[in-house]
């Protein structure tokens, strides 16, 4: 429930007697957690002093060398100052993220922490103790500070008397909420994966309609386009949850048991990674010129960021590769006729969905110069690699021509290309302002002036080469 070590748990016992064996039994098992436990010095309720002495003076040690300190018995109010700090990631270790062998992984407690205590970094609370009213209420709102699509909700897992623990939340949400239903609990996990069948079904659907049954490209309808937005939004917030709750891509069936004596029931995903990639992929065209639209990349619905960035280099395109071999070795053989090249041209084509559009336009263009002899196959190279070759030749020309039309340092201008920048970058440290002192005024007015058919003064000069040289860089590139 980490993910990968990003956030950190709690696990509350109901002694200190039981926080120091667990303390124990988990740095034995599990070594390479960072584990700690925390309680107060001065109580014993287990009557075993010398044996909570002993665990405080090994956990204290533990601490001091795993994270190069020196607390003490005499200085353990520092420590838990210290614990608190690291485990929510405040001054001294604001960045401390960057650093996981400075993170705690795992504070074993016993009532310390659960009251006060606020951290977003902190997921999981475990629970090996009964809880009623106000202390469950206290001790759950540890873990509800959201952040960001890595934490949609908090996640409690109790194991003492669990049948207790459920009759001891639901009575004390009914008395603090005054009875209202607030949507504590989450739906499980065959909910969300019939869910996210549901609203794939949708997107489907609408695809289809537009004629577009591989998802190859976004529709044209912008309402089409901003229906996807929408629902493309709604599956990410089942799936977050489903990852939460176990679910991977490399298992797309899962069984539930719906009680004794009952069948069991199967949920099998409609699609797989390489189709939500695909799906990631046309979402992140939604704003960008790749959509097809040949706009100005306004967007007229609202896109959440953090979707943009899902990474879809990993999308599989060993099947497009086949295929393109198959085409090749259909093209090349003695006494084939255009429907049997055609048609494995089609099938190749269909693979197109895991390109992006401006890739899909230069793949087009590339099988045109291979169906007319402009372009000879080299050996070992995939069909991605002609289609990078020909995107980066694409580019250069591009670079080329509006250096030449504005008379700008073409230099500058590839350098600022090659570093991935936006709007809101763009200007750092001047490197943009310095870029248009380079511009050619009089070749920039004449370009203008030819392009629109209009004579301009000098300031209006000045703002269309800025909002076309903005424009060029943050999409990274475009026909001149």
């Amino acid at each position: 429930l980490s993910q990968n070590g990003k956030f950190h748990a709690l696990f509350t016992t109901s002694s200190i007697w039981e926080a120091i064996e667990y303390y124990r039994l988990i740095k034995k098992k599990k070594p390479k957690l960072n584990i700690t436990a925390l309680f107060d010095p001065n109580i014993d309720n287990d009557g075993g002093v010398k044996f909570k002495e002993d665990g405080l003076v090994e956990i204290i040690s533990d601490y001091n060398n795993l994270y190069g300190q020196d607390f003490t018995l005499a200085s353990h109010s520092k420590l838990k100052r210290d614990i608190a700090s690291r485990l929510a990631h405040k001054a001294p270790y604001l960045r401390i993220d960057r650093t996981p062998g400075e993170q705690i992984d795992l504070l074993i407690v016993v009532d310390q922490m659960l009251t006060g205590f606020d951290s977003k970094w902190l997921n999981t609370l475990y629970m090996d103790k009964v809880l009623k009213y106000e202390n469950i209420i206290q001790a759950f709102s540890r873990t509800n500070r959201l952040f960001g699509p890595d934490k949609p909700f908090g996640t409690i897992r109790y194991f003492r008397r669990p049948h207790t623990m459920e009759r001891n939340i639901n009575q004390a949400v009914k008395l603090y909420s005054g009875d209202k239903p607030i949507g504590l609990f989450v739906e499980h996990l065959d909910y969300n994966l019939e869910r996210m069948n549901s609203v794939f079904d949708e997107i489907n659907q609408l695809f289809e309609g537009a004629g577009i049954p591989d998802f190859g490209r976004l529709p044209d309808d912008l309402s089409e386009r901003g229906r996807f937005a929408i629902l493309f939004k709604t599956f990410n917030s089942f799936l977050e949850a489903a990852k939460i709750q176990g679910f991977k891509w490399s298992q797309l069936k899962y069984e539930f048991s719906n009680g004794k004596g009952k069948p069991k029931s199967v949920i099998e995903l409609k699609l797989d990674k390489n189709t939500y990639l695909i799906l990631a992929l046309r979402y992140k065209e939604l704003f960008s010129e790749g959509g097809g639209s040949g706009g100005t990349g306004d967007v007229p619905f609202e896109i959440v960021g953090y979707l943009t960035e899902i990474d879809t280099g990993v999308i599989d395109a060993d099947y497009m590769n086949s295929r393109f071999e198959k085409f090749l070795k259909i093209l090349n053989q003695d006494g084939v006729n255009n429907d049997q090249i055609q048609q494995t041209l089609d099938v190749l084509h269909k693979s197109f969905a895991t390109l992006t559009q401006e890739e899909q336009k230069y793949a087009n263009i590339f099988l045109h110069d291979i169906q007319s002899g402009n372009v000879v196959e080299e050996s070992n190279k995939s069909f991605k690699e002609y289609i990078t070759d020909y995107q980066a030749k694409a580019k250069n020309t591009e670079i080329y021509n509006i250096s030449l039309l504005l008379g700008l340092d073409e230099t500058k201008l590839r350098a600022m290309m090659n570093i991935g920048l936006t709007e809101s970058n763009l200007n750092e440290f001047g490197r943009f302002d310095d870029l248009k002192s380079t511009v050619d005024k009089i070749k920039a007015k004449g370009y203008f002036e030819q392009l629109e058919g209009a004579v301009f003064q000098s300031f209006k000069i000045n703002i269309k080469v800025h909002n076309l040289l903005q424009k060029f860089i943050v999409r990274g590139g475009f026909e001149i």
